[in-house]
């Protein structure tokens, strides 16, 4: 039997998005481009066995469910982002 529980989230916190990319693409300029002037960090996290994708922690911070959902959103639409978790 499967159920579903809320989220309940106290707002503003700091979210990390994981998102995987081809290894040549700059994840720093792709979440500048992104978020703009909004503060946040881009951490490497491991490249993948063949070396032909790269995953990175972005890290920012969110002020509430349409926030979060909307940068979500914005990643996973991007061109040259692979996957977002």
């Amino acid at each position: 039997m499967a159920y579903s529980k809320e989220l309940k989230l106290e707002y503003p916190l700091s979210w990390e998005y994981k998102i995987i990319l081809e290894k040549e693409h700059d994840a720093a300029l792709i979440s500048k481009e992104l978020l703009k002037d909004r503060d946040h960090r881009v951490k490497k996290s491991q490249d993948s066995t063949k070396g032909k994708y790269s995953s990175h922690a972005l890290q920012v911070v969110v002020h509430s469910d349409e926030d979060r959902k909307a940068i979500f959103d914005a990643l996973k639409q991007h061109k040259k982002i692979k996957f977002v978790l």
